[in-house]
């Protein structure tokens, strides 16, 4: 059985989902700020209230991807790492 030489909690090869999720955050945050400004134009063109809506989760999406990229900064500047 494939569990049978296992020592410890986690296999020898595991990887930190860091990379990934530092991945993630800066495509959520390039995609976030264009879909943003590409929403506020829209919404200065037609004067709809949808896309001023629209405009404001693009940027929460945007802000809250850059906040996540600044905490995987600090962890990995950590001393205990």
């Amino acid at each position: 059985m494939w569990l049978r030489d296992r020592a410890g909690y986690e296999p020898a090869n595991a990887r930190s989902p860091l990379g990934a999720r530092r991945g993630l955050s800066r495509v959520a945050l390039v995609i976030g700020i264009a879909a943003a400004v590409f929403f506020a134009v829209r919404a200065m063109r037609t004067g709809d209230e949808v896309w001023v809506w629209e405009a404001a989760i693009a940027a929460a999406v945007a802000v809250i991807a850059a906040i996540d990229l600044v905490v995987l900064k600090r962890h990995r500047r950590s001393p205990d790492r």
